[in-house]
């Protein structure tokens, strides 16, 4: 079956792609594999109407508005190629299955790289967090941290000050600049150079670091923005141009969120810096509403050529 368009990655993006294309009675295919990027996250915060709803819980039910309409197909696996075809594109699952479509959108979003700490991975998502815009509000007035992986953390942590006092961790990595930690001591952060042994903490919670030296200081909560990386290599196989983001690889899209391939749409996280789940779902709206309008003015302005 040729669909209209195909949706790689079923999660906030890719579902709020799907609808607007389904809407405009449009055949379009979902893929999903099943892994969305804040399954590790117990509530989802600052999403419209489903504030501290679990992620799981909002994708179960927007999937099921999306199945509600009789031109959505659901296909549960993972897309691992992609290729310009007659007709458009067509890409293949790793289970060997073809599908064809005039239109791809890719919202297969990203995977945390995380830093090889003891006991950061398992308390990812609960206490170890990403972005104090979704989970600031819970840890208010606590002690709380940002762990420098990168350049941007000075910047994390000036922000994180707004919800408590705050403590900006090198892991034994180069302090900020002169300017910059005047800053940091302007908003009250205070800087720890020593390296961290391990994170400690009963149940996904935190509650202390033991440093490499010994000395072992109180927390509640760890804020980290980690390396990223896209969960797919379909972009690269369509020849979709790259860009270098502050935490990864980042596809180059439009203000229509087309790429720089022709007919190829891509949205959510792997499309735009910075990420939460209220602009992937926003961009996946803007990826098919665009798409749509491609399918009816294409044909328009080829045949107006002939």
């Amino acid at each position: 079956m040729h669909h209209d368009a195909i949706v790689i990655g079923g999660s906030f993006a890719g579902l709020s792609a799907a609808i607007q294309i389904a809407r405009a009675r449009r055949s379009v295919c979902v893929v999903d594999a099943g892994n969305p990027r804040n399954r590790f996250a117990p509530a989802s915060h600052g999403f419209f109407a489903q504030d501290g709803n679990e992620p799981r819980a909002i994708i179960a039910a927007a999937r099921a508005q999306v199945q509600r309409y009789p031109t959505v197909r659901f296909v549960a696996g993972e897309a691992n190629a992609a290729r310009a075809a007659k007709g458009g594109f067509e890409v293949s699952l790793t289970d060997g299955t073809p599908l064809t479509a005039a239109k791809l959108v890719l919202a297969f979003g990203i995977s945390d790289v995380l830093p090889d700490l003891p006991g950061l991975a398992e308390r990812w998502g609960k206490s170890v967090l990403h972005c104090p815009y979704c989970h600031g509000f819970e840890y208010a007035d606590r002690n709380l941290g940002v762990l420098q992986t990168t350049p941007m953390a000075a910047h994390q942590a000036l922000l994180v000050a707004d919800w408590g006092p705050t403590t900006l961790y090198l892991n034994g990595s180069t302090a900020p600049d002169e300017e910059t930690q005047a800053k940091l001591a302007q908003r009250g952060v205070t800087i720890e150079p020593a390296r961290i042994a391990a994170l400690r903490g009963d149940n996904g919670a935190l509650s202390s670091l033991l440093l490499a030296d010994g000395r072992e200081m109180g927390i509640d909560a760890m804020y980290v923005a980690p390396r990223s990386r896209l969960n797919s290599p379909i972009a690269e196989q369509l020849g979709c141009a790259l860009d270098d983001g502050p935490f990864g690889l980042v596809i180059r899209t439009d203000a229509a969120k087309s790429t720089t391939v022709p007919g190829v749409y891509a949205a959510g996280d792997i499309a735009r810096v910075p990420h939460n789940a209220s602009w992937a779902a926003a961009d996946g709206v803007t990826a098919g509403v665009f798409l749509h309008q491609s399918l009816v003015f294409e044909p328009l302005a080829h045949a107006s050529a002939r």
